[in-house]
């Protein structure tokens, strides 16, 4: 097995792209042979040592593709390290009493994998780029009502610290 390290997302939006970018330059720099690539382009795993895998969330939970890709290399993820993550708005919310239930929406990638390590970050929100009408309606309600605010809620230093102690984890 290799020393090499992907780093695979899925994004609606191109903010969990980012994060993952985030992510895959931090394990670079501390010396890990990263592939940063969405997981509809990842097809076999054994060129890598180990994975870190996340998703944008959408009603809750990860982006079906990032579902999809879970199911299809479990065996794969399963033998080697395997790190999580989500993006979601939610994190970005005023009334932290809702950050709490967010852990719970890896649960279900819990149950096929077991993650040496999760991170959870806040996404994004261009109301422009959603790309229902029904969905950027209910954003821009809830804009108006405060619980959201347009912008770039990413907490990069987070994420690169986040990444930073994730690199040890990931030597098999």
């Amino acid at each position: 097995m290799s020393n090499s390290v992907l780093v695979t997302y899925a994004s609606r939006t191109g903010t969990t792209a980012g994060v993952a970018e985030a992510i895959g330059q931090t394990l670079s720099e501390r010396g890990l042979d990263v592939e940063v690539r969405p997981m509809t382009e990842v097809t076999d795993l054994s060129p890598y040592g180990a994975v870190v895998a996340g998703s944008a969330i959408q009603d809750h939970r990860w982006l079906p593709e990032a579902m999809q890709f879970l199911h299809t290399h479990r065996a794969a993820l399963a033998e080697r390290p395997f790190a999580a993550f989500l993006v979601c708005m939610t994190l970005s919310m005023k009334n932290t009493q809702y950050h709490e239930g967010v852990k719970a929406w890896l649960e279900p990638v819990r149950a096929l994998v077991r993650p040496v390590s999760e991170g959870y970050f806040a996404g994004a929100l261009d109301i422009a780029k959603v790309p229902s009408w029904r969905k950027r309606l209910m954003f821009r309600v809830s804009v108006r009502l405060g619980a959201w605010s347009e912008g770039d809620h990413r907490d990069w230093d987070a994420i690169r610290a986040w990444a930073g102690d994730l690199a040890p984890k990931l030597h098999a």
